[in-house]
């Protein structure tokens, strides 16, 4: 094992596949001469040359247009977006082509390509470059939607998005390039649709993905362990498909539960997974499901206000205890 940042680590995992399969490419804005905007590309042109690290104009619609074909025919193209909110302007490509053209075609498209680029806020980004759309891309049949928490999830979960025979939406916290983790020398996959038990626990499921883990959950779990409250946390990884068995299991030992997601309430994955568990354990809940999201307006600027918006490690410690009834 060594010690990558999370940048490191997915900049190993394309190496890696592109080493082994000369169809793949990187393209998008300053993926090459720049080495990438958070530098996740970086050195990638020296190795693999100006025709498989593509630099593209500020054109999203345009280049996922172009990836969409070059997968259509045979190339496997992983496509950075630099954030995901200005993804909304190539959705069409990704919606409407990618993600349907197997289903539209009659099997005779495969779409193996990934989509991927940073998610979620980074401090005062303003409103337009905060937003979190995992629930938006996860609602459509034909794509997998990925949200890594750490490096070494990074890397395992990003060499089978560059595998897969499907297109891959892949989230990144735009926050958590910098941060550090353990990741094994060897080459490894980490599996698809299948969530891991990061805590094992008694008294209460938390579930979350991404950046919440590490940023919100571990640090409110810390706490908790402080006071005796033994939870079990679950990173679901990936969020289409989600893992219900997973977290059904672990409320069925628990029998409570708390999500915290970073996206806005209404249709949120907290609902969809809250909506599971309640249909198929509901005999097992020993309290309402308590979601923890961001608040359901455009993320403020001010400091102070994007602190009230956003999920935090006191309201989950709070919910907790209300599902545990030790608030009353």
């Amino acid at each position: 094992m060594r010690e990558l940042q999370f940048r490191e680590a997915l900049r190993e995992a394309m190496n890696e596949e592109m080493r082994k399969d000369e169809n793949i490419f990187l393209m998008g804005e300053e993926v090459a001469e720049y080495n990438g905007a958070y530098k996740v590309s970086q050195g990638m042109l020296e190795e693999f040359g100006e025709k498989r690290i593509i630099d593209t104009p500020i054109a999203e619609l345009v280049f996922a247009g172009i990836a969409v074909g070059a997968a259509m025919n045979g190339l496997r193209p992983i496509v950075e977006f630099m954030t995901f909110n200005f993804s909304l302007v190539a959705i069409d490509q990704v919606i409407n082509s990618a993600a349907k053209m197997l289903s539209m075609s009659g099997g005779q498209f495969p779409m193996p390509m990934v989509f991927r680029g940073p998610t979620g806020n980074a401090g005062q980004l303003g409103a337009q470059h905060s937003q979190n759309f995992e629930n938006w891309y996860a609602n459509c049949p034909g794509l997998k939607v990925v949200v890594p928490a750490d490096p070494y999830e990074a890397k395992g979960l990003l060499k089978s998005a560059i595998i897969d025979p499907d297109p891959v939406i892949f989230m990144e916290s735009e926050v958590m390039y910098g941060d550090k983790g353990l990741v094994p020398e060897e080459e490894y996959y980490l599996p698809i649709g299948k969530a891991r038990v990061v805590k094992e626990g008694t008294d209460v499921t938390i579930v979350t993905f991404g950046k919440m883990l590490s940023r919100v959950v571990l640090p409110a779990v810390e706490e908790l362990t402080k006071e005796g409250i033994n939870a079990e946390v679950i990173d679901l990884r990936t969020v289409r498909p989600i893992d219900y068995a997973t977290v059904i299991a672990s409320v069925k030992k628990t029998n409570r539960m708390v999500f915290v997601e970073e996206a806005w309430p209404l249709a949120s994955i907290s609902t969809e997974v809250s909506f599971k568990v309640q249909r198929e354990a509901f005999d097992y809940l020993d309290a309402p499901i308590i979601r923890i999201t961001s608040a359901d307006v455009p993320l403020p600027y001010a400091s102070t206000l994007i602190q009230e918006a956003l999920p935090n490690a006191e309201r989950v410690i709070k919910a907790v205890k209300e599902v545990l009834y030790l608030n009353k």
